[in-house]
């Protein structure tokens, strides 16, 4: 037995999406409306093909090039100090977190259910992976579902000596 009736012979795509969200969202429901996936990467293996959002973080020092960082990645301690200790990571994430404060409802206001944020260093294993966790904590709140995924952590490094990292 239908409650709602809703003459869609006028409406374009955008109207129906948003005349759905007002009868079947639940104003008090704190539940997630959309889901962001964040995916750490490394530039020289490629960018993933499917983000909505690319972010470059080579703009930081590459830890790589710190002898006793070289191996660890963006998860281990060290290399969190490292990046943390930079002036620019900061202003970096506050204007993420401004940037997404103001977009996220406007994604879910088009009906958007899924965002895929690539955030990119040269290997995807110490800067991406690290500022990646960091925007997640960011990122998760009312609007909003986090997960999170490290493509390119685990490649290998044997042959990193060869190539050049910026």
């Amino acid at each position: 037995l239908a409650t709602e009736i809703i003459d869609t012979s006028v409406l374009s795509l955008a109207e129906l999406r948003e005349s759905l969200f007002r009868i079947f969202m639940d104003k008090t429901d704190t539940a997630a409306r959309i889901t962001i996936f964040l995916q750490s990467f490394g530039f020289k293996y490629g960018i993933p093909a499917d983000c909505d959002n690319v972010v470059d973080v080579r703009f930081l020092p590459n830890p790589f090039y710190i002898d006793e960082l070289r191996y660890l990645s963006g998860l281990d301690q060290p290399v969190k100090d490292y990046i943390d200790h930079m002036p620019e990571t900061e202003e970096f994430l506050n204007l993420q977190k401004k940037f997404y404060e103001f977009a996220l409802p406007l994604y879910i206001r088009e009906g958007k259910a899924r965002l895929h944020i690539g955030v990119g260093c040269t290997g995807g294993r110490h800067r991406s992976v690290h500022l990646a966790e960091r925007l997640a904590g960011i990122l998760s709140g009312d609007l909003s579902r986090v997960v999170i995924d490290h493509r390119d952590i685990e490649r290998d490094l044997k042959d990193s000596g060869s190539s050049l990292m910026l």
